[in-house]
């Protein structure tokens, strides 16, 4: 559990990890103490992998980077890349990361949630960028990572207009996966990653490894990825089961 005061209540099971934002008086908005908070369990899930489910109290994913800080910031915070560095080693993690969405996810927290490989929302979350209203842009992986989740003229679109998307709205996109009412969205994560857990954690984290591999590495990367697996005991095991299985 993290300490009294954190921003990030973090929760370990043998398998899994849920990291709760927890900044009520500010909506969960992401500051400099929350960075540093996510790059602690970043170190944590690097050197003992588990699924990670993210999520925000008090009815909140993350309203967006802290607006009092991100004031103050100047050009060489931004080419420091502070949030994008801490999203992006999220979303290298070698087990899958769960975004458990209610209320706002607005700036950086719709970055966050970018970051996880799969978005599950409740029927009042509402996702966006509005960042260009405040004078800059979203620049910690939107303007790559939503393109590849919604497609380039939709993340063009709200990217560009700063509108915010509506639970709903953000389903049929794609940008989430299922909606669930509130006090079912928790147990909804814990049963994707259940179905995670039965599955083989070598061969989920190969997975995981293909489908961000940049476009010039496949189909060579499956075939090495595959060529592991393929020698591995877990493999025989699995495989010798579901034919006795079959055979009864």
């Amino acid at each position: 559990m993290a300490e009294a005061g954190s921003p990030l209540r973090v929760e370990r099971g043998r398998d899994r990890v849920v990291a709760t934002l927890d900044r009520p008086a500010a909506r969960n908005a992401i500051d400099q103490e929350l960075v540093d908070a996510l790059h602690a369990l970043c170190e944590d899930l690097e050197a003992e992998p588990r699924v990670l489910i993210l999520t925000g109290a008090g009815g909140v994913f993350a309203s967006g980077a802290d607006i009092a800080q991100l004031r103050d910031r100047r050009a060489e915070d931004a080419r420091r890349g502070i949030n994008t560095t801490v999203f992006g080693r999220i979303r290298r993690l070698p087990m899958p990361v769960i975004a458990a969405i209610d209320g706002w996810a607005l700036g950086g927290g719709a970055e966050l949630a970018y970051a996880a490989d799969i978005r599950i929302a409740t029927p009042d979350a509402k996702l966006g960028n509005p960042e260009t209203g405040l004078g800059i842009i979203a620049a910690a992986a939107a303007t790559w990572r939503l393109p590849e989740i919604v497609g380039h003229a939709r993340a063009s679109e709200l990217l560009l207009t700063g509108r915010i998307l509506l639970a709903e709205e953000a389903l049929a996109w794609g940008l989430v996966s299922s909606l669930h009412a509130a006090d079912d969205l928790l147990p909804a994560a814990h049963a994707i990653a259940n179905r995670i857990g039965a599955n083989d954690t070598l061969a989920t984290r190969h997975t995981k490894t293909a489908l961000l591999a940049p476009a010039g590495a496949h189909p060579a990367i499956e075939f090495e990825l595959q060529a592991e697996l393929f020698e591995s005991p877990e493999k025989m095991r699995r495989m010798t089961e579901f034919l006795e299985r079959n055979r009864r």
